[in-house]
Formats: structure tokens, sequence, C-alpha cells
């Protein structure tokens, strides 16, 4: 079991308040993304789950059980941080092994759970090798696998691929989701990486100033989101946000359009203005496009298209796909 409930949690350095009245579950087996800007709080909320950091005032129960007063090892929880911090001096089965020996656990029913965890994680063939003879994804895997050997109620990983080049972070995160789907343990990740949340989250927690702005799946978030902040922050290319007489006809005083529900075209009626850039990925194309009185819009249209930097075009935004939003910032549902 691995059901973990915060309740009205806060966490105040003298008389700034970092986390502020939090309270959400994470259901037994769920994969859930913390995300969020720079300096939003997120890490600092998992630290207090994981005892790191003792809370201000609100309580954090783990399977049923208060434990703001419980010590880091009484949680049942293991963490993996964006530093490997492996001993340079252990083989790769010592430094995975090293909690558990540390624990007092028989030799033998150390190197069973060893072997177990270094075959799920494919490093077998490298349990004798020293760190320095590992790649940087290797050795997040040995970070991993000293989590695992731990056989934990839940873990939580720190933004655990940042040291990591883009190529490997996009394989570490399959392995990742696919590791936590097979093993079926609770899971706490956090990232600024709102591209990492959406592909691997069940549910993602959007945090701005220490205060939850929305929770819900991926495709709630992305669909339906209830403000600004998290309008302009899921999603890559990022939401087209447009206030002004624009936005005015929709009833609103900000409307939303995301840049793959722009069509584009050479002419006919929409939103006039030159391409200021467009760059040309195969797979798709992305157009940035100056529009008078409104700004710079993204529009993404699939493949590739015969427009380019210069050239006058319109755009076409979807009517069923136009997010409104009141003076306030928050979403009109109507």
């Amino acid at each position: 079991m691995g059901k973990i409930v915060l309740e009205g949690v806060e966490k105040h350095f003298g008389n700034v308040k970092v986390i502020s009245n939090v309270s959400l579950t994470v259901e037994d087996g769920a994969f859930v993304v913390f995300v969020g800007p720079s300096g939003c709080g997120k890490s600092t909320l998992l630290r207090l789950i994981a005892g790191l950091e003792d809370v201000t005032s609100g309580k954090i129960y783990i399977d049923g059980v208060n434990v703001v007063d419980l010590p880091p090892a009484k949680r049942g929880l293991s963490m993996v941080f964006q530093s490997y911090a492996l001993y340079p001096h252990m083989s790769v089965r010592g430094n995975i092994g090293f909690g558990l020996k540390m624990a007092g656990m028989p030799k033998e029913e150390i190197r069973t759970r060893v072997d177990a965890a270094a075959a799920t994680l494919n490093l077998t063939p490298y349990l004798e090798r020293k760190p320095r003879m590992l790649s940087g994804g290797q050795r997040q895997r040995v970070a991993i696998g000293r989590a695992i050997v731990r056989e934990p109620k839940g873990f939580l990983f720190d933004e655990p691929l940042s040291n990591l080049d883009a190529a490997l972070r996009v394989n570490m995160r399959i392995e990742i989701a696919r590791l936590q789907k097979s093993l079926a343990t609770t899971a706490i990740y956090v990232t600024h990486d709102q591209v990492e949340a959406m592909t691997m989250a069940d549910k993602i927690v959007v945090l701005n100033a220490g205060s939850v702005e929305q929770v819900g799946s991926p495709l709630e978030l992305y669909e339906r989101p209830d403000n600004l902040f998290v309008a302009g922050f899921i999603g890559s290319p990022k939401m087209n946000l447009i206030t002004g007489a624009t936005a005015e006809p929709y009833g609103a005083a900000t409307i939303g359009i995301r840049p793959e529900h722009l069509a584009v075209a050479g002419d006919g009626d929409g939103w006039a203005g030159t391409i200021s850039v467009a760059e040309h990925l195969g797979s798709d194309t992305f157009l940035y496009v100056e529009v008078p009185g409104v700004g710079l819009l993204t529009a993404r249209t699939q493949g590739e298209v015969a427009f380019h930097a210069g050239e006058r075009v319109m755009l076409h935004p979807d009517p069923a796909r136009l997010h409104r939003f009141d003076k306030s910032g928050l979403a009109i549902r109507n």
C-alpha cells in the first residue's frame, strides 16, 4: 500500500510562506507529477512528504498514518535525487545494496534483492563496475536501483533527469514510467519540464508560488485549464493568449487558442498577419505570425508546409477549441 494524503500542509521559512494550504490525495499505485516554474515550491513539497523538511502546519498521511512527526527512515519512502550521490569507491552492487547493509539485512537477502533490481534495470552486466565506468543514464539507474531494493511504499523523484542530455532524458523517462507500472508502486515525480509531466503522469499537480493551481490528468489540464497560469504553462508550444479588442467579441477578458488549433491559409477570413519565423521540423512546422493589434501568435501545422518568413497569412481559430478567461484569470465554462 502507498496512499499519500496531504491536509492543509504549509511550510514557512521565517515570515516567508513557501507552501500554502496544500491538500491533495495520491492514490496507491498512482504516478503523480508535481510541475511548475522554478521556485514554485514543488521540491519543498516533496521534501515535506519525505520528512527532509518539517511542516509548519498540516498533516501528511501515508496509508492512514500521520507521519509529520516521523523521521524519513520511518516513512517507508525511497527518494531519488537530481544528483546520483553514488559512492565512487563502491561497485554498482555495493551502491545498490548499501542502505540494506546499513539496516542490518542478511547478506543473502541483500544479494537477492540487488540481483532482482539489477535485472529489472538492465544493470546485471555492470554490477562489479565502479560508478566512474558508467554512463550518466546507467548511474541514474543505479540510484533508482538503490531505491527499489528497499521495497518502499512510494518513490519520490526530485528532478532525476536534469543532468542528462535531451536524447537520454527521453529514454530515461520512458524507462521510469515503464518501471513504475511494472512495480505498481506509488510515485511522486518533481519536474519543471511540462513535457515530462504530460508524458509520464497519471495525474499532474500544477504548482505556482507555493499553491496548487489545478490537479488533473494530462488531458484534463490540456483541454480544460482552470486559469490563465495553467493555460500558459501546460502545452508545448504554449497556448496563445490574446487580450483587448480581439477578445471582447467572445465575452472574455482573455481568449486562448493552442497553436495546433490555429489553421493557416493564404487568404480568407480570420486574423491577418505576417510570418516572422518559420520552423520546419519535418513532422511539424511552427509558424510565428505577427498580427497587428494582437501580437506574435504561434501556429502549428502537421508536416511540411509551403509558408515562409515574410509571407502574409490568415489565421483561423477553431471556435470549438477556444478558451475564455475572465478579468481575474479564471476560465469561463459556459
